[in-house]
């Protein structure tokens, strides 16, 4: 099987091509520079993997949340590519990729990803590995002010994602010894997806392009003047 998969979630760019389980990925952190970037790591890959794009079987997308331009553009691309070669496209959670980059370095532990979503919030998943080592969802993702995370049972969580690194001090308040936190900035990776595509390509649950959505958590996409100041004044104290 021959997966493309993209994430453009982030301030990350990355593209990554699964050929009979060996994966090869172009990443790079470069905020506002994804729509340049992204086109050209997808041939860069094919060029490497000696592949034509027909070759393809499912093009993969980390469907957010995120970025709203990020996610757009990741949908947007490979919705092209799908329509042009008549292949089914693979929506994925961007969360559920930050969680399971975690899951492979430290497995065993539940995992609470978390990207900034700006005005104050993060977006919020929580995960556990299953017998295959790949991470699935313990409710469903939400867009919350930091202060409102909750860590349920008695385990040590991991706690990874821009989210946490933008609030580190309000979480780690909250949160206390209940989490060990990755403390330097992770963001999801199309190599992650991969993995997660695996399952969704074994069980055929494939999705013709047109149907394929990105998803964002929120409509609002920024704070009014008054809101600002309402949030200045309360960070102030």
């Amino acid at each position: 099987m021959i997966l493309l998969a993209l994430d453009t979630s982030t301030e990350a760019c990355s593209a990554a091509l699964w050929v009979e389980g060996r994966i090869i990925e172009r990443f790079e952190v470069a905020p506002r520079k994804h729509a340049e970037l992204l086109l050209p790591m997808i041939d860069e890959l094919l060029l490497e993997a000696d592949l034509p794009r027909k070759a393809l079987d499912a093009v993969v997308f980390g469907r957010g949340p995120g970025s709203f331009t990020g996610v757009r553009l990741a949908a947007s691309v490979a919705q092209g590519l799908a329509f042009g070669l008549g292949k089914p496209v693979i929506p994925l959670s961007s969360l559920a990729a930050l969680a399971q980059a975690e899951a492979d370095e430290h497995p065993g532990h539940p995992i609470a990803a978390m990207i900034d979503a700006r005005m104050g919030e993060i977006y919020l998943g929580l995960f556990r590995s299953d017998e295959d080592g790949l991470v699935v969802a313990l409710n469903g993702e939400r867009v919350i002010p930091p202060e409102q995370v909750r860590l349920s049972g008695d385990q040590t969580w991991r706690a990874v994602g821009s989210g946490w690194n933008a609030y580190a001090r309000v979480l780690q308040t909250q949160l206390g010894d209940r989490v060990d936190a990755q403390t330097q900035p992770r963001y999801p990776r199309a190599a992650a997806l991969l993995k997660l595509a695996q399952r969704e390509a074994h069980s055929s649950r494939w999705q013709t392009p047109e149907h394929a959505q990105p998803l964002y958590l929120r409509d609002k996409v920024a704070l009014t003047v008054v809101e600002r100041m309402e949030q200045r004044r309360a960070a102030a104290g």
